[in-house]
């Protein structure tokens, strides 16, 4: 829980993780959202982005022992699976959303061997679609996917379930509800805020809590 809660205070001091309730955000599928999420401006902060990397390496120390390489997402999961792979003395790669067109056609970048146990390394979580679709790619490879390693999770319904059908653990450095919390000790939200915020999390179709307090 402390780094949960450390990560939850990075990501708000430079405002990687933005709330604005009363003025909400739109996302690409139409969805009103009271919160921005952009995990890449933690690499233009270096003592956020050595809390992070180094947060990252623990998890996959305690929750993937066994992990031979790691895999991240393209393109935000790049760069914090590089350094964590750095960190832990690992081999790197990444997966394209699709494969190239040109050259040798691949859609995993790196050396990739079948057999060998990856741990994906992603910045956010939030509906899982996309994550998913690379454990996938992985797997079709011949790989051992151990699981996801993430900075942020929504823990949205949709994002769960899809995650149990994949058959596929994730563990998040931290996540909405502890973000939320801090948000509200620390004076980024109202306390009243809360709640509104976890009804989101709860179902994001459902715009009711708009305009609460």
């Amino acid at each position: 829980m402390e780094l949960s809660r450390t990560i939850a205070q990075d990501l708000l001091s430079i405002r990687a993780v933005f709330f604005r309730p009363d003025e909400p955000f739109t996302w690409a599928s139409g969805i009103k959202s009271p919160v921005y999420c952009d995990n890449r401006l933690t690499l233009t902060a270096p003592a956020v982005r050595t809390h992070v990397e180094e947060g990252l390496a623990a998890v996959i120390r305690e929750n993937y022992p066994d992990a031979e390489v790691l895999m991240g997402t393209s393109t935000a999961g790049i760069a914090h699976a590089a350094i964590t792979a750095h960190l832990m003395g690992l081999p790197m790669g990444y997966v394209r959303s699709g494969a190239k067109d040109h050259g040798r056609q691949n859609q995993i970048e790196g050396r990739l061997e079948p057999g060998q146990k990856v741990v994906v390394v992603e910045d956010l979580i939030s509906t899982g679609g996309s994550v998913i679709e690379v454990v996938n790619v992985l797997r079709e490879a011949g790989a051992e996917v151990l699981g996801i390693a993430s900075i942020f999770t929504y823990g949205m319904k949709k994002g769960l379930e899809r995650l149990a059908e994949a058959n596929v653990k994730n563990v998040s450095l931290t996540n909405f509800d502890v973000i939320a919390r801090v948000a509200a000790e620390e004076n980024y939200i109202a306390p009243a805020d809360v709640d509104r915020l976890i009804a989101f999390r709860n179902n994001p179709s459902d715009e009711s809590w708009i305009g609460g307090k």
